[in-house]
């Protein structure tokens, strides 16, 4: 055997795909690793992605679309994380070699490329993304044309078992065009995002006291975000981290700021200040204390509009006056200013909708939506599993309407208790439902907000098709987010006086404890429902659970059967161990009451130091130099600079051993945590 060639795996997953899409580290096929085997096999064994990957993956995913139309069209949009257009290009070819048109939008958020699919009726959708994932990486999002949703897990198996035996497609010819389509999309989404329905400004002087910081993470939203909200008349808009160069989520983006609530003036002056080289915290904190005395008595407000590269996420940084800090909100406070404004200007169309939230949130986020008349909903991580709730809320409020129809009522009932896992499902169930014209009147306001703690935030959104027929139209949007809350707290501001402004801006609820421990380079495939690990590490959450006197339940997710999910005393607390979807690495994840906190920080050390014992893959690259580098800062504290990584991915790298608190900045550099010196010793 070719010492180059990749042997296939001889177990092969039923699916490909993590929680949206697919996304892994990019490789050239060309790469001399890579030679002498298929993409498939590449990407089963060493996890690459490679162009011919990327073009076999899309060129089954349009083969498997059904289709009216005698013309199939797919829109196809991209981040920046590709300059060379190596992998985009070989996305509109798998269109191409498909028999698709290829409607290419470019550089564009993730949230265009459904809503220009939906305009237009399209066949299917495509966003070459990987997200907030570092710019080594690329990856698929797909979006199917039953209302933009995303596939499920059976869609998913089908298209990976396609994937399998698809013979290789590298000399078939370009059966489909290739259309550009990118002013066109970006007029739809200007005017989509300023109509006042959605964007929640219905003055030209709403916005007219905010002073803006805008960081697109040198992702798609360059130039596009900052120019809407300068045509929504905010009063001055500055942009930062901007540039379509590839350096996507470098030292910028909502991906940095995750797990830091405060950001002070020491973690920008001192040499070892974390965000010392994020333009957007710097340029905030200059802009802030420029304009502080504006901003105590109420005349300005400084914010930060922070998204991730491909535009679906959103945090927002707000300045306080008074402390000279920033205040770090997450999907969780974003959602609770939203549903609070929603909640306030509209009881009556609002009273009892639904506030979607998944199992990252702060327990106490939910807990204040019922507060407020909202009807709080948990789910499984990741947007499409809120999209998916969402769905069925208005197929079940379609079937309220009937008096009759008790099989269907039943089919709804059973798809919510055992999840739903083929699209297909969702749109045989609405067609049954819409033949009966009793149940074709809507009501719009089923849901109030859907939220990711991570930045996801959804409200209903309104469309105008070509035919004049208006839709609504869900998704993870990141500018619908920022237009939303800075309306909502714009009109709150002028309510309150400036310091009760800030504290109910920066404190929409009164936050849980809340706590997420990683442990990167791992083999995931041995944590799923039942494996060994999976029993060890239930056998541990059940047991330290009730040394520290919890009673303890195990919850199961429909949407998510491989997550383990321990519910501590009735629900006051909880810990759930998962794959992530979007990265190799798993997490252990805390959540409960601020008084929990310490019982809920051992429980979880011990889990993770479990899993790392587990599922450590001492074969991955990235664990290999990540042990060289501990060893190197065992010795001395070292400073990022002075670290020797021999790994082009070296910002990488450092903050992922930060996100695992395996090292610690001090004030000489880089040194071992407490859980560092154990990780190297075992």
């Amino acid at each position: 055997m070719n010492p180059k060639t990749i042997p296939m795996q001889p177990i092969v997953p039923d699916r490909l795909q993590g929680t949206d899409g697919i996304r892994r580290e990019i490789r050239s096929a060309k790469d001399s690793e890579c030679r002498g085997s298929t993409p498939l096999q590449v990407f089963l064994a060493k996890g690459w992605i490679t162009e011919e990957f990327m073009e076999l993956y899309v060129y089954c995913y349009v083969k498997n679309q059904s289709s009216a139309h005698k013309k199939r069209t797919f829109v196809i949009g991209w981040d920046p994380r590709d300059p060379s257009g190596t992998f985009t290009e070989a996305v509109v070819r798998g269109v191409r070699k498909a028999g698709g048109e290829a409607r290419v939008l470019g550089v564009v958020p993730t949230p265009l490329v459904p809503l220009f699919m939906l305009h237009n009726g399209d066949d299917g959708g495509i966003m070459v993304t990987a997200s907030h994932n570092p710019k080594d990486q690329n990856g698929i999002k797909l979006f199917l044309p039953f209302h933009g949703m995303k596939p499920l897990p059976s869609d998913d198996i089908d298209l990976t078992q396609s994937l399998l035996k698809q013979n290789a497609i590298k000399k078939l010819p370009l059966k489909g065009g290739r259309t550009d389509c990118r002013q066109k999309a970006l007029a739809l989404f200007q005017h989509f995002s300023l109509r006042p329905e959605n964007s929640w400004i219905n003055s030209p002087d709403t916005l007219k006291a905010l002073i803006l910081v805008v960081d697109p993470a040198f992702g798609a939203f360059t130039g596009i975000a900052a120019q809407i909200f300068k045509d929504a008349g905010v009063g001055k808009v500055v942009e930062v981290n901007a540039g379509k160069n590839g350096a996507v989520n470098l030292r910028s983006g909502v991906a940095d700021l995750e797990g830091c609530p405060r950001i002070t003036a020491d973690m920008i002056l001192q040499p070892a200040g974390p965000f010392r080289f994020h333009k957007a915290i710097v340029k905030l904190f200059q802009l802030g204390r420029a304009n502080q005395k504006s901003a105590e008595c109420g005349k300005k407000r400084i914010a930060g509009a922070i998204f991730d590269a491909d535009g679906d996420r959103f945090f927002r940084l707000e300045y306080d006056p008074f402390q000279d800090t920033l205040w770090v909100l997450s999907g969780d406070e974003t959602a609770i200013l939203q549903a609070r404004h929603l909640v306030s200007r509209f009881p009556q169309k609002y009273g009892g909708s639904l506030y979607i939230n998944t199992v990252e949130s702060d327990l106490n986020a939910s807990a204040s939506a019922e507060l407020m008349g909202l009807t709080p909903l948990l789910t499984a991580v990741g947007d499409k599993w809120i999209l998916l709730k969402i769905r069925l809320a208005l197929l079940q409020q379609k079937l309220s309407m009937l008096t009759t129809q008790k099989k269907l009522k039943n089919k709804i009932a059973s798809l919510q208790k055992k999840g739903v896992t083929r699209v297909a499902d969702l749109k045989n169930l609405e067609a049954s439902i819409l033949e009966n014209p009793a149940a074709t009147k809507n009501n719009s306001h089923v849901l109030a907000v859907g939220s990711e703690e991570t930045g996801h935030n959804i409200t209903t959104g309104y469309l105008t098709l070509p035919d004049k027929k208006e839709v609504q139209i869900y998704s993870g949007n990141g500018l619908k987010s920022a237009l939303n809350t800075f309306a909502a707290t714009e009109h709150l501001a002028a309510t309150l006086s400036p310091k009760r402004y800030i504290q109910s801006v920066r404190q929409p609820f009164l936050p849980g404890f809340k706590s997420t421990l990683y442990t990167y380079y791992i083999r995931q495939e041995l944590f799923c429902r039942d494996s060994q690990v999976w029993k060890k590490v239930k056998r541990l959450l059940f047991q330290t659970a009730k040394q520290s006197g919890y009673s303890t339940r195990t919850r199961n997710f429909p949407d998510d059967p491989d997550m383990l999910y321990i519910s501590l005393s009735g629900g006051e607390a909880g810990i759930f161990v998962r794959n992530s979807g979007t990265e190799n690495k798993i997490s252990v994840n805390l959540r409960g009451r601020k008084s929990d906190a310490g019982k809920l920080k051992k429980i979880g050390l011990e889990a993770i130091k479990l899993l790392t014992s587990l599922l450590k893959d001492r074969d991955n690259s990235f664990y290999k130099v990540e042990l060289d580098a501990l060893s190197q800062i065992a010795a001395r504290p070292v400073t990022d600079e002075e670290l020797e990584i021999k790994n082009q991915y070296k910002s990488r790298l450092i903050n992922e051993m930060k996100k695992q608190n395996l090292i610690q900045l001090s004030r000489e550099g880089n040194s071992l945590t407490p859980l560092g010196k154990w990780y190297i010793n075992h």
